[in-house]
């Protein structure tokens, strides 16, 4: 794959090209997706390669949005790249696939950065500010037998990720791992996580894990629990 990424623009790192791996696996060729929080446009373009029918891309920042589209030309694909709030952009469409790498480095409070790079990471004292919008807004933009797919870090709780999914209808379950040492981002904030119970004393070690939820093929759009009130906005 050929990628560029403008200036300002989070540069895919292992957690970006673990959930390709994955999705290439999943999908199913024809298949609508949804590239959430997309960034460089490396999921959406990733999709449409792997022979996806209609792609989207949708990230807040417009230069995100312009260098999907652009890797998407170097790649000789078709998507649609959207400037907005997670699902916001494409309100009432459903998606045979939803994917996301969302910012989830835990912070120093809940306020999201509206511009800068720390946008791209930041997701709230707990990680989970963006996490916590995609659990609940996903399923009911699936269609029967959709698919949700997203990755973070364990840093982040993947137990609380595979629980909210459960609890609106969808079969969810971790299924892919990579230990490693902390990422940088991480490391610098490694005593900030450990005061907060995040991180155990002295680990400095995470999992990456890519979470899996699937939509019943027989299910008729009352997804229970799927709508018990949005969640605060932030940024």
């Amino acid at each position: 794959m050929r990628l560029v990424v403008m200036p300002g623009v989070f540069r895919p790192l292992s957690d970006s090209w673990m959930l390709a791996r994955r999705l290439r696996e999943e999908l199913t060729p024809g298949a609508s997706v949804a590239d959430v929080c997309s960034g460089s446009g490396v999921l959406a373009v990733s999709a449409a390669l792997a022979g996806a029918g209609a792609v989207t891309a949708v990230d807040v920042s417009r230069r995100a949005a312009l260098t999907a589209r652009l890797n998407a030309r170097l790649n000789g694909v078709s998507i649609r790249a959207l400037r907005g709030d997670l699902l916001d952009p494409v309100a009432g469409e459903r998606f045979d696939m939803i994917v996301s790498n969302p910012p989830y480095v835990p912070a120093d409070d809940d306020e999201l950065p509206t511009s800068g790079p720390r946008r791209a990471w930041d997701a709230g004292r707990n990680g989970r500010a963006l996490l916590d919008r995609i659990c609940v807004e996903a399923p009911e933009r699936l269609r029967p037998g959709g698919t949700v797919l997203i990755v973070h870090s364990s840093v982040c709780g993947a137990d609380r990720t595979v629980e909210m999914l459960s609890e609106r209808s969808l079969a969810a379950e971790v299924v892919g791992r990579d230990r490693g040492p902390l990422g940088p981002l991480l490391s610098t904030r490694a005593e900030t996580l450990e005061r907060r119970g995040l991180l155990a004393p002295g680990a400095r070690e995470e999992e990456v894990v890519v979470i899996r939820a699937r939509r019943s093929t027989a299910d008729d759009g009352r997804l229970r629990g799927s709508r018990p009130g949005r969640l605060p906005r932030h940024g």
